[in-house]
Formats: structure tokens, C-alpha cells, sequence
């Protein structure tokens, strides 16, 4: 008896679909009878679309037209000669003219009407960089051609901003206007550091793009780019902001925190500006990441503040100049948070310290971690050189340090970037006159006076590497000539000094030593084999 429902309901629920299917076939049938519009048809109703108002879009997209239409025409196209070569071409590439096409399938073979690897300049090829980093530079070679790259007017007499890598080494620079005019640019001076270049043109009520502020980017918001990707000219992508703060795996550019986006940026956008969606500049357009030597959709923007702060110093003074402290620095690794007295894997630990440096001078010493500038967290070491660099030499700056667990607040007084001074050669040492033997690799011997001197130790302080027998050891720096002032948090004065403190070390113990030469005092560790 209790199947009896279960059943009838089952009758219904069958009848039911059979129903609703022939309610659906009778319509489809009907649809199917229904004669097609004929062409005079389809016609008119395509002449009464295109009369009629526009109706709201069912899908509420971006639209970036106006924001086009007023900063199109301040996006210029920029042409730079290269030594006296015959320029090459972008838009033409015709394999019949290629008295070395042997018509094969080489793997080089492109789209007509495309320029194929042979033909792109020299300079596309370094904004695309090395496979797999954002905007490494190709190996040095003479260039010789003509190379393109865009940029925007920042002034209505004529000032235009560009990347340094499009104008780089080029005997003539002219630009395009959107009004089809050609004026040559002089190039009133760059920065490598930032690759920024400032070119002045003949002109007068010209149009300039406003400038805005990256500081107020966030993560998800919308951002639009102009420029000549191939030389096709006032192209516009858009995409959202992807990352802020993003460093160089190019050290030259360790002063630059990156606006990474997702943006397409190809050969040609390089220079051209990247806006919010008021139409302000808040980056130029500088490097791509790719594996492959094509978009992979992560671009890389300069910050709109790090190029007028170029901007200013070349019209005030010709050159630039950027601040320093006088530190080699790194992430702190996960197995040193404990020791260091750290919750979290934040901050720059400092590896080494410039002698006579800023640095030195306020007492920061090798194993400190600066958490703070300026009141400013450091949540990566990449965090700290932007910071540095943007102020000027002379400037005062306030540090958090981290030292054996307890913050220290230091002030220092930058001072002038020298790029030179990390590239300085280390000194040769002499044969050792006492020589200690030990299992960790390091032969050393007690410190003459002369060279305690030009180091600036005192009595007793410190040995010096005679001779190094363990690989590990070269190879993480450590160079005959050195002096060694610390195993592990132990001073070491003397040879005999050194041998106890290494005496107890064995194999898969870390080691670690302070040591100074005639540049900086460094860090070294490392586990013993």
C-alpha cells in the first residue's frame, strides 16, 4: 500500500514531461515554418539600427573614449637614428626580398606585412629583455638603424618624456605629433638608474597630458596606455593594476619600484605613458616579463613621481643624484627569524656595511635588520633602496633597527651614491707569517700594522685570511687579504683566538664570520660540508 502514491506520482511527473515536450517541438516546428527575412529585410532593419538612439549596454564595461580623445593627441611617436646604418623597417617584410631566404621553414617566419626577429631594432629587442627577466639588457653591440619608442608632452613649450633605452646613443631624434608634424628633439639629459630621458621640441600651446600620482594606485584599479606598439601609432590597451613596488631583477635599476600591470605592452609602447582612468599619468610604460620574447600580460611601469623627480634635477642642475647609505642588503631567510628576534619574515637584513659609509657612520652594524625608514615599514629588502635613492645627499633620514631583539632608532645623514665604490678591488694578501690550522678551510695570520690602520682597527682586533682551502668559502665571498672579526657572536683578536672559537665546529654545523676589507664590512654563512 505505501507504493501506491510512489507510483501514481510517477504516472504524473511522465505525463507532465510529455507534455512539455510537445509544447516545445509544436514552437520549434512553428519557428522552423516561419519564412527568413530577405536581404531588402535584413536592409532595412539595419538602416532603422543604425537611425535609432543607442540603447543602454546590458553589460556596464569601462569605457575609456573620452579619456582617449583628450590624451591622444599630447602621446607622441618617437623615431631616434642610430649611427649611420640603413634604418630598418617595421611594417614591411617580404620573404621574396630576402636574397638569403633559401625557403626553408627556418622558424622565423612571420605574418605578411610583419616584421619578423631580423628586422625588429635593436632597441625593441632590450624592452622585450632577456627570457624570463623584466627588462634585462641585451648583450653590448654596436647599433646601427632606426629605433621607435613612444612618449607624451609634459609642457605646452615642448618638453617630452620618454624611456633613456629609446633615445639611448641616437644621433637624431624626431618626433611625431598627432597632427602628422615632424620636429627633432634635443635631448636635454637622462638617467640610467631610472631610464628616463627628457627631450625638448620647437613648439608652442602645445597639448600635455595632466600628471597624477601613483601613491593613490590600489591593486584591481583600471589603467590605460597609449603608444606605437610595431609603429602603429595612438594604439590603446587597458588592463588593471597588478602589483605596486615590483624591483628589477636588473640591479641598475634597483632605485625604481615598479607599477606591474596587465596592460598589453609590445615594442614601440616603450616610453608612453600609463593612466588612471582620470586620464592623469601615473607611470611610464618601461619593461615587460617573458619567458617567450613576447606579452605574457605582466608589464612593468615606471612611477610618475621617480621620473619628474629626474625631470626636476636635469632642468635644475643637469645631472642626477641620489642618496645613500652605504649597505648591502637581503631578505631575512625563515631559519633566521628566531635568532633575530623577528615574528614575521619582514625587513632588510644587513649583510654588509661601506667603511666611512652613512651607514657606518650612524652604527649600523652587520646583522641588523632595518625594519623602518622614515617611519616607513621595510616589509622586503627591495622596499628600501626606492626609499633611499629619492632623497637628495645631505638628507636626514630616521631608521628602525632590529639588534638582538630590541628596536634602535638611529639617525643617519645620506650620501652620495657612488656606484663605483662596490666595484673597488679587493687587496692581495702576503704570504701568511702564522699560519693556523683548523677544519673549517681558513688558514689566517695576525694583522700588521699598516693594514690595521687603513681598516681602522684597533689592538687586537681581528686575523687575517692567509689562505683558504675550502671551496664554499671562495665562492660565498670570502677572499685572501680579508679580516675576520667575529666567528659566530665571538670576537676574534688572534690566531689563537680563531682556533678556539672554530675548534668545536664539525660537519652540518653553520658557520658564520664578520669581516672587513678595504670596502665594507660583510656577513658571511654558511654550513659546513
Amino acid at each position: 500500500m505505501k507504493t501506491l502514491p510512489r507510483i501514481a506520482i510517477a504516472f504524473s511527473t511522465v505525463a507532465l514531461a510529455g507534455l512539455i515536450f510537445v509544447e516545445m517541438h509544436g514552437q520549434a516546428l512553428a519557428r522552423d515554418e516561419s519564412p527568413a527575412p530577405s536581404l531588402a529585410q535584413a536592409l532595412a532593419a539595419q538602416s532603422a539600427a543604425s537611425a535609432a538612439p543607442a540603447s543602454a549596454p546590458l553589460v556596464n564595461l569601462p569605457d575609456f573614449t573620452g579619456l582617449v580623445a583628450n590624451a591622444a593627441p599630447a602621446v607622441v611617436n618617437i623615431e631616434a637614428k642610430i649611427g649611420s646604418g640603413k634604418p630598418q623597417q617595421l611594417a614591411q617584410n617580404d620573404p621574396s626580398d630576402d636574397p638569403n631566404d633559401d625557403g626553408q621553414d627556418d622558424g622565423d617566419d612571420s605574418a605578411p606585412g610583419m616584421p619578423g626577429q631580423q628586422d625588429i631594432p635593436e632597441i625593441f629587442r632590450r624592452f622585450f629583455g632577456q627570457p624570463g627577466g623584466p627588462g634585462m639588457p641585451m648583450p653590448q653591440q654596436p647599433r646601427r638603424g632606426t629605433s621607435f619608442g613612444s612618449g607624451f608632452i609634459i609642457s605646452a613649450d615642448g618638453y617630452v618624456l620618454t624611456n633613456r633605452h629609446v633615445i639611448d646613443g641616437a644621433d637624431q631624434v624626431i618626433v611625431h605629433l598627432s597632427d602628422r608634424r615632424e620636429l627633432k628633439a634635443k635631448v636635454i639629459g637622462s638617467d640610467a638608474a631610472a631610464d628616463v630621458a627628457l627631450l625638448k621640441i620647437d613648439g608652442g600651446s602645445l597639448p600635455v597630458l595632466q600628471l597624477g600620482d601613483s601613491g593613490h594606485l590600489k591593486p584591481g584599479q583600471w589603467v590605460v596606455a597609449i603608444g606605437s606598439p610595431f609603429g602603429f601609432d595612438h594604439s590603446v590597451t587597458a588592463g588593471v593594476v597588478s602589483g605596486l613596488g615590483r624591483p628589477s631583477v636588473d640591479r641598475s635599476q634597483q632605485y625604481v619600484p615598479f607599477i606591474q600591470t596587465d596592460v598589453a605592452i609590445n615594442p614601440g609602447n616603450s616610453g608612453g605613458p600609463l593612466m588612471n582612468t582620470r586620464g592623469e599619468v601615473v607611470g611610464i610604460n618601461s619593461q615587460i616579463f617573458s619567458n617567450s620574447g613576447g606579452y605574457m600580460g605582466v608589464s612593468f611601469a615606471i612611477p610618475i613621481e621617480v621620473a619628474m623627480n629626474v625631470v626636476r634635477q636635469i632642468k635644475d642642475t643637469g645631472h642626477v643624484t641620489r642618496g645613500q647609505l652605504g649597505v648591502v642588503i637581503r631578505d631575512v631567510q625563515s631559519d633566521e627569524m628566531g635568532d633575530l628576534g623577528l615574528n614575521r619574515q619582514a625587513g632588510a637584513f644587513v649583510q654588509s656595511v661601506q667603511n666611512k659609509s652613512a651607514a657606518a657612520r650612524a652604527g649600523i652594524q652587520v646583522g641588523d635588520v632595518i625594519t623602518a625608514f622614515n617611519g616607513r615599514p621595510i616589509d622586503s629588502s627591495s622596499d628600501l633602496p626606492p626609499m633611499v635613492g629619492a632623497m637628495a645627499p645631505g638628507a636626514h633620514a630616521d631608521l628602525d633597527v632590529l639588534r638582538a631583539g630590541k628596536t634602535l632608532k638611529m639617525s643617519v645623514v645620506l650620501t652620495e651614491l657612488d656606484a663605483s665604490a662596490a666595484a673597488a678591488s679587493r687587496q692581495p694578501g702576503a704570504p701568511p707569517a702564522h699560519s693556523s690550522n683548523n677544519t673549517v678551510g681558513i688558514a689566517v695570520e695576525e694583522i700588521d700594522s699598516r693594514t690595521r690602520s687603513q681598516l681602522g682597527l684597533g689592538a687586537g682586533e681581528g686575523v687575517r685570511v692567509a689562505r683558504i682551502t675550502n671551496p664554499l668559502l671562495q665562492q660565498s665571498g670570502l677572499a685572501v687579504g680579508d679580516v675576520i672579526l667575529q666567528v659566530g657572536k665571538t670576537s676574534v683578536g688572534s690566531v689563537a683566538a680563531f682556533d678556539a672559537a672554530v675548534k668545536g665546529l664539525k660537519s652540518g654545523d653553520r658557520l658564520r664570520l664578520v669581516t672587513r676589507n678595504q670596502n665594507s664590512t660583510g656577513l658571511i654563512t654558511l654550513t659546513l660540508p
